[in-house]
């Protein structure tokens, strides 16, 4: 079957929402804005009553190999009480970050018509020792941000130690 249109053009926001279901199934009280020109997809009340805005990204499972977890060309500043939910596909894998912890881990193009924009690469490639083939898998370094659930979002999303 090819890849249609309607499929690459729907699959962000297909993925947004069966992300904020995720959420919701875990509790969270999720609210979804009805339009999107912050770059907010969803906003969330905390247990304490708080609230936190947060930005989803998603890559499929047909990007690039190697690609599996490149979040490129993202315009972003430093922003209060807001968080990234990256979703790989093909990794079957969601990074949380704060809007602080996505500024010191990313990388700004300085040049070229995404200067000023930020990119992560979550993964690398690397030869399997067991098959002898290539597979991709998540840095080292942004292990601390892989997440099986939401609580990050939930609390005051504090500092883990690695």
């Amino acid at each position: 079957m090819t890849k249609t249109f309607r499929h690459s053009a729907g699959f962000g926001k297909r993925i947004e929402y069966w992300v904020i279901g995720l959420m919701l199934k875990e509790g969270l009280d999720v609210y979804v804005p009805l339009v999107d020109d912050d770059a907010i997809d969803a906003v969330i009340r905390r247990a304490d009553g708080s609230f936190v805005t947060v930005q989803i990204k998603a890559r499929s499972k047909d990007v690039i190999y190697g690609d599996a977890a490149l979040f490129a060309a993202i315009p972003h500043e430093l922003r209060d009480n807001y968080w990234f939910v990256f979703y790989s596909e093909r990794l079957d894998s969601i990074w949380i970050m704060s809007s602080e912890e996505f500024i010191k881990e990313s990388v700004q193009n300085k040049t070229g018509k995404n200067a000023g924009k930020r990119s992560i690469w979550f993964n690398g490639k690397r030869k399997d020792k067991t098959t002898g083939k290539s597979v991709e898998y998540c840095k080292k370094q942004f292990e601390k941000y892989l997440v099986k659930d939401f609580s990050r979002l939930n609390s005051k999303g504090l500092p883990r130690t690695a």
